[in-house]
């Protein structure tokens, strides 16, 4: 069975913010690997990163991209943060914020593009927005895709979770993953 694995880059660095010493991604792909009962196919980290990354972005990336030992083997695709002109609330008091702009539709894009193509037969998909229940719900029931969900108890959609032929509960993994 090919497995391709998919991250959503901040979902899982919210989640790291959460751990006291954070989790490391080579830790967490082998617990994948063993749960998935072989290797995987291909593995992708999509994520936004501000205009002006740092040499330690740079370095983290490039980690990713890494054959083991050393590091997890990823391929990597990352968009651009956007600016956000918003106001206060309470106060009307104009600033700027950065969010995310394109990650949730490249891994869309990306969970159907390789489901059609018939890259695998299994996705595990390292998210816990609903947004991507559309995409999921084509993945498997039109394409017939079975569909693992990777997330943590405190933020993983209940539509996703209703999707998940299996759900891979990263609280479970915690001792695993830890750094």
């Amino acid at each position: 069975m090919r497995t391709v694995w998919i991250v959503d880059g901040g979902y899982l660095f919210d989640y790291a913010k959460t751990r006291p010493k954070g989790f490391d991604y080579l830790k967490l792909k082998n617990a994948i690997v063993r749960e998935n009962g072989g290797p995987l196919y291909e593995s992708y980290f999509l994520n936004s990163v501000p205009e002006n990354a740092g040499e330690g972005l740079h370095g983290f990336t490039t980690w990713l991209k890494s054959a083991p030992p050393a590091g997890p083997q990823m391929r990597v695709q990352l968009y651009r943060l956007k600016n956000v002109h918003t106001r206060c609330p309470a106060c009307s008091h104009p600033f700027d914020r950065q969010e995310q702009k394109g990650v949730d539709v490249g891994i869309a894009t990306l969970m159907i593009r390789l489901a059609v193509q018939n890259v695998y037969d299994r996705l595990i998909l390292s998210a816990g927005d609903g947004d991507f229940e559309d995409a999921i719900s084509y993945v498997k029931s039109d394409l017939h895709k079975e569909i693992w969900i990777n997330g943590a108890q405190a933020n993983l959609s209940s539509d996703l979770q209703s999707y998940a032929d299996r759900v891979l509960w990263l609280d479970d993994m915690t001792a695993d993953i830890a750094r």
